[in-house]
């Protein structure tokens, strides 16, 4: 398939997310997926009552509020690494800091191409040293960088259940250990290590249904007591001389102005946003349609271009990485559809299937 076009698009997400939803626990959680955990989609535990809790007491609400706190408590800094079942392994360097309402983030990259990603509130920029160039980019959503979704009307409670596994060491640290189980075939499970002090997250493993790790993810390194400052990290996020500062366009619309529906929803998934995003920033440029769905931690993009013969397949495509999962294929007669996911195939085909177009 040529990278033009919608899957530029997705591979340039990828690259500026990084990882799945589980680093934006480690870097901080938006209110509404908080509460979104609590049983019936009802508000979170309080954190003083979070703190009264014994970890083999803690619900499902309790642990994502505890991991959703822990990273204003302290600024830190430490080396991530990344390793997919098929031995594919990245690592970055984050630092992180948190003043009042303001929250930095600046992500770099070690293996592959340069890249550094800043993030200031609702603000990103990647930083492509190789190229000189800045992508700037800007989120409608409270949390940290890389972001979830904020997700009101579900409930993480009905999908996944909690259990503390133990505890174990990971880079010098004492961790509880959380399982959150699936509850059916349409998303995968998770296995956490939680920072016994903060609640960070310090490592990470994504689950197949039949129990393989997908994706395993920890610190190697990690200082709770950095020096890091969000004025610090602040200026080098403005220092954009000798660089292009490439800004695509980026459209809020909805799924109906769009066109589009799903004819039943797919089991605790819903609609998160939509944009149309232009694959580069020429005036003339293409556009794409992405529509973002969540059940609060898994997460689907729908990304919907103009079908071209020249550059699209007759077949459908299908491919996966990690836990990340492809669905690309024909939806209607001038339709492509790029379905993205750390999600089992079958969601992404149940989300392909239900799709249908209004006009």
């Amino acid at each position: 398939m040529n990278t033009s076009g919608v899957l530029g698009v997705v591979r340039i997400l990828r690259n500026r997310w990084l990882m799945p939803w589980w680093v934006a626990v480690a870097c901080g959680l938006g209110a509404s997926a908080v509460m979104a955990a609590a049983p019936g989609g009802g508000h979170a535990a309080a954190p003083s009552a979070d703190v009264a809790a014994a970890p083999a007491e803690r619900d499902m609400a309790q642990w994502v509020e505890r991991m959703h706190s822990a990273p204003c408590r302290k600024s830190y800094a430490g080396v991530f690494v990344v390793m997919s079942a098929n031995g594919a392994m990245s690592s970055s360097r984050i630092w992180h800091a948190c003043d009042g309402a303001q929250q930095m983030e600046r992500v770099e990259s070690l293996s592959g191409t340069p890249r550094t990603v800043f993030r200031r509130n609702d603000e990103v920029r990647t930083f492509l040293p190789q190229a000189r160039v800045v992508r700037t980019d800007r989120r409608d959503a409270a949390g940290l960088f890389p972001r979830v979704p904020v997700v009101s009307g579900t409930s993480m409670a009905q999908f996944y259940t909690s259990q503390l596994l133990g505890q174990e060491r990971v880079a010098g640290f004492v961790a509880d250990v959380v399982w959150f189980k699936p509850m059916d075939a349409l998303r995968f499970g998770y296995r956490l290590w939680v920072e016994r002090d903060t609640g960070l997250v310090v490592k990470l493993q994504t689950l197949a249904l039949d129990g393989r790790v997908l994706e395993q993810a920890a610190f190697s390194e990690l200082d709770l007591n950095a020096s890091v400052r969000v004025e610090q990290l602040s200026r080098l996020m403005d220092s954009t001389s000798g660089y292009k500062v490439i800004a695509p366009t980026v459209v809020k619309t909805t799924a109906q102005d769009e066109g589009w529906a799903l004819r039943q929803p797919v089991a605790g998934f819903v609609l998160v946003s939509c944009h149309r995003r232009a694959v580069s920033a020429a005036d003339d440029a293409q556009s794409v349609l992405q529509c973002l769905y969540s059940d609060g931690l898994a997460s689907v993009s729908l990304f919907l271009e103009s079908f071209d013969p020249q550059r699209h397949p007759a077949q459908s495509q299908v491919s996966g990485m990690g836990a990340t999962q492809l669905l690309a294929q024909r939806v209607s007669p001038d339709t492509w559809l790029t379905a993205v996911g750390e999600v089992p195939q079958q969601t992404l085909r149940l989300f392909a299937g239900q799709l249908e177009r209004l006009r």
